[in-house]
């Protein structure tokens, strides 16, 4: 008997082992290292290399020959993967030289180096538990952060020392502190220059953050863990630049805004990017890293708030900057001070400067993400069939990775100079399902919206129980042309439902108007979409959904979402399954609520609207709150206080606490049984 759909899902990190990724190409594009899995439901990531002349893989690091035992993580290790939501184990993040000769990465806060021709690892005696160790662009040292400092160790002569050590127990060099890492997709805290000489390095403080404690209450002889969270309204960690020198010389890089969203140092320009607390400014610097003067490269300013993009700053051969930014109600590519994207086309991120290329994906259709190339002249589509896409480019040479409705998986494509087409296989576990996704427009405001029914139902023949499956909030998607976007989904039609999955206002993909619908209230727009796409997908199928049992699910912000359906719209809800739901958005971080909220002190009523607590009292349906007491992201308390309202108000319903379950719910067991026990909640609750 073949494996459920739930246990499969678990096994497999939802389908996502196996699958290749992380890919590096080298200059002369005539190699690609990249990691994978060695199977779909192998969590250890192997290290691997193919030649693109010869087509011929070989797995440069297994890294069950090298670490054989559990993994045992540091806890800034722990934290950094939970932030970047990383489900695997083994070489889950490497970083090369710029020859890609040497890769260094980290097992069990255990540094190793590989020399990628010979395939040979060698380990690194440290004087602690590395994390993010980067390789000079010369490929003689290594740096890496242990217990705070930012050390460098010479791969010649073994010689290991501090460039820079904490003050104190508060203070980290090289590393990303929260809020870089959870809302601006900045995972690292440190840059090398390119002549290897000198690196920039973060100083971040976190002792004006307040501490929270995550305890365990399912082994209460644990000691609660303390946490530093910047809450909404409260202070964020103090973060300083410098350039530290191999010499020993340390130079202050001073700038004024509350937030480092990114550094790059490339040939043209030590650069840095900073923004206000408001986040309605934003500044590019260019640093002298001698004396650490800083020059004013441009400043783009919104009323709401300004977007940060990943893979810029960065410079063409000819010093050209390139950027990203809104203009005309669009987020267009900038080659110096010009706009070579229309607004219409929605720049998502670059992905690579080849020279005098830029490789960037954009969507004209916000269910699509396609890739364009920028090469000095015009514009060029590189994909041109109908998914999501994604790659990279250098020395010619292109990898590209594709999803579509058509096809299982992630198929992924090394095109070389000369055009032809080299496959990098994926191991992945196909899922099972017949799929049966219909993505189209609905209702008066033309939502993206996916429309999921069960394999086996004839359209018209009954009416099915309704299940809304959103996320709905800002920054992120659901409705994409990719299969795997609606796995899960198809899941639960199969088990009798006809399923709704919507973009509402806020999401990305459909231009700055668009998203900027949510400034000062994330609950009303919200909420509005997914009844304006409930109503829409009804007049399209009217003999297919039963609007008398309508449910809705979701995560994180779905989590809200469902939770606020019910609350305030019973008349159209009629049970919700909410997990790890944000309640009360003073609980949530300062960047991500204060850029859509403002400051809670200066609107109290704008949190007061998007908050849950004050609605307590109208819950009239069954609702299930599920969240995992580790959950360092969504804290539990958000759960639990809207629990102790909905008691205090007399209202019944159900919490479901897991006991060591962070955000991402990583355990096989308690992600399989999660699918099964909504279903059955659901389908109690809708008789």
């Amino acid at each position: 008997m073949s494996e459920s759909f739930p246990r499969l899902s678990a096994r497999t990190r939802r389908f996502t082992l196996g699958v290749p990724r992380g890919f590096t190409i080298s200059p002369d594009g005539s190699r690609v290292v990249f990691l994978r899995t060695k199977s779909g439901t192998d969590p250890v990531t192997c290290l691997w290399e193919l030649d693109t002349d010869t087509h011929v893989e070989r797995l440069v690091v297994d890294p069950r020959t090298l670490h054989p035992d559990e993994e045992d993580l540091p806890p800034e290790e722990r934290a950094r993967r939970e932030r970047s939501r990383e489900a695997a184990g083994g070489v889950v993040a490497y970083a090369t030289d710029t020859a890609v000769t040497r890769a260094c990465f980290a097992l069990s806060g255990t540094l190793y180096v590989a020399d990628l021709a010979s395939g040979r690892a060698h380990r690194l005696e440290t004087p602690g538990p590395v994390i993010d160790p980067r390789v000079s662009p010369d490929g003689r040292l290594v740096a890496y952060v242990t217990g705070g400092a930012l050390r460098v160790q010479d791969l010649g002569t073994r010689e290991d020392r501090a460039l820079a050590e904490p003050e104190s127990e508060t203070v980290t060099y090289g590393l990303a502190e929260f809020i870089a890492a959870e809302e601006m997709d900045r995972m690292r805290g440190y840059w090398w220059s390119p002549a290897g000489d000198a690196l920039l390095v973060e100083r971040a403080d976190e002792a004006p953050v307040r501490v929270w404690h995550i305890a365990d209450p399912a082994n209460p002889d644990r000691t609660p863990a303390a946490q530093r969270y910047p809450a909404a309204g409260t202070p964020n960690a103090v973060t300083e630049l410098f350039v530290l020198g191999l010499d020993g010389s340390r130079v202050a890089v001073p700038y004024d805004e509350e937030y480092l969203v990114t550094a790059a140092w490339d040939s043209h320009a030590l650069s840095i990017v900073t923004m206000t607390r408001d986040q309605r400014t934003m500044r590019l610097f260019s640093v002298d890293p001698a004396s650490g003067a800083s020059t004013l490269v441009r400043e783009d300013t919104d009323p709401a708030w300004v977007d940060v993009v990943s893979g810029v700053p960065a410079h063409l051969d000819d010093g050209s900057l390139v950027w990203v930014a809104n203009g005309e109600g669009g987020h267009r590519l900038f080659v110096g001070d010009r706009a070579v994207t229309p607004p219409t086309l929605q720049v998502r991120a670059v992905l690579d400067v080849d020279h005098d290329s830029v490789l960037f994906s954009a969507s004209g259709d916000p269910t699509e993400i396609q890739l364009w190339t920028w090469d000095g002249h015009s514009l060029l589509p590189v994909s041109t069939r109908s998914g999501v896409f994604s790659g990279r480019m250098a020395g010619g040479v292109g990898v590209l990775t594709e999803q579509s409705l058509e096809a299982e998986g992630v198929s992924t494509t090394v095109v070389r100079r000369d055009g032809m087409a080299v496959p990098i296989p994926s191991f992945a576990e196909r899922p099972g399902l017949d799929l049966r996704v219909s993505i189209g427009r609905s209702g008066r405001r033309e939502l993206a919206t996916a429309v999921v029914l069960p394999s086996w139902h004839e359209q018209g023949s009954r009416r099915l129980p309704v299940l809304m499956d959103p996320y709905g909030g800002p920054h992120a998607q659901r409705v994409l042309n990719r299969r795997g976007a609606f796995l899960e989904s198809q899941w639960f039609a199969e088990q009798g439902f006809a399923v709704i999955v919507a973009d509402g206002r806020g999401t990305p993909g459909r231009g700055t108007a668009w998203e900027r619908a949510v400034l000062n209230d994330l609950a009303t727009p919200a909420l509005e979409d997914q009844i304006d796409a409930l109503q829409g997908v009804a007049e399209q199928y009217p003999d297919d959904l039963d609007l008398t049992r309508v449910a809705i699910r979701g995560w994180s912000f779905g989590g809200f979402l469902a939770a606020l359906a019910v609350l305030r719209r019973p008349d159209v809800f009629h049970a919700a399954v909410a997990g790890a739901p944000v309640t009360d958005w003073r609980l949530y971080d300062t960047c991500y609520t204060e850029r859509y909220l403002g400051h809670p002190d200066e609107q109290p009523d704008v949190y007061e609207k998007s908050s849950l607590s004050a609605d307590a009292a109208k819950l009239e349906r069954p609702l299930l709150l599920v969240h995992g007491l580790a959950d360092d992201n969504v804290v539990a308390a958000h759960t639990l206080r809207l629990s102790s309202a909905l008691l205090a108000a007399g209202r019944q319903h159900s919490v479901l606490p897991l006991s060591g379950v962070t955000h991402m719910t990583p355990q096989e067991v308690v992600a399989e049984n999660l699918l099964l026990l909504q279903v059955d909640f659901l389908k109690k609750a809708l008789g």
